[in-house]
């Protein structure tokens, strides 16, 4: 009994074989629609030429100015955290990073007035002894003080002017022109005057002493400046010819 049961556990079935062929066959048509696999392979190294680049050199950077304690928090209370807090002043870093200013340009040159020239010689006392001066003695007669000071020390500059411009003919002296004279004692200053010539007015400038009589001049000093616009004589009440003023 025994026996004939493994002899039914082992009887041959005749399906195998085809089964067998089945799948081989199956197997064979898989392999030959694969696609071809290559194999892995893992890619070579190329060489890289690298270059070391030195960095520049970083540019300094401005260091902030330490904080700086204010007056009050400086002298407040040592023991409590508000006096040992730091308060920092504004930065002067901006005014310092502001850029530099151009250089200021070179102020022009103005011209002052012509320095005085000290007269070498004096020629008022000799042109009123001349028999043509008559009627300026007369005149210098009915004068006194600082009046009288101011019309010798005009005639000095009249004959300082004519010696010194020869051919010039100056036959006026206006020192009020353009700035009242200032007559102190015997000093006579006049500082904005003018003087005509051939109908033609230019800028004086003079400092003259008197003796204390009011005689004689006894020291000149002057210098000439240029001539005066035409259209500021009727400004400065300057007539080309006397007697036109009262026209």
């Amino acid at each position: 009994m025994e026996h004939a049961g493994l002899l039914q556990r082992g009887k041959y079935d005749p399906a195998l074989p085809a089964s067998l062929v089945l799948h081989l066959v199956i197997g064979l048509l898989l392999l030959a629609f694969l696609p071809d696999v290559q194999p892995i392979r893992t890619p070579q190294e190329e060489s890289i030429d690298v270059e070391v680049v030195t960095p520049p050199a970083a540019a300094a950077i401005p260091v902030p100015p330490p904080a700086v304690l204010s007056p009050l928090q400086s002298h407040g209370d040592s023991g409590s955290s508000a006096g040992r807090e730091m308060v920092p002043l504004a930065p002067e870093t901006a005014s310092r990073e502001m850029p530099p200013l151009p250089p200021a340009l070179p102020k022009p040159m103005v011209s002052g007035p012509p320095p005085l020239r000290q007269a070498a010689e004096l020629f008022s006392a000799e042109t009123l002894a001349s028999p043509r001066s008559r009627t300026a003695r007369q005149l210098l007669g009915t004068l006194s003080g600082g009046e009288r000071n101011l019309q010798l020390c005009n005639l000095e500059a009249l004959e300082q002017v004519s010696r010194f411009r020869p051919g010039s003919a100056p036959d006026l002296v206006a020192p009020y022109a353009m700035k009242p004279e200032k007559v102190r004692g015997n000093s006579v200053e006049v500082d904005g005057g003018a003087f005509r010539s051939k109908r033609n007015w230019f800028n004086i400038r003079f400092h003259c002493e008197v003796d204390p009589q009011g005689k004689t001049v006894t020291a000149f000093a002057f210098a000439i400046g240029d001539a005066i616009p035409k259209d500021l004589w009727q400004e400065y009440n300057l007539v080309a010819e006397d007697g036109e003023a009262d026209q």
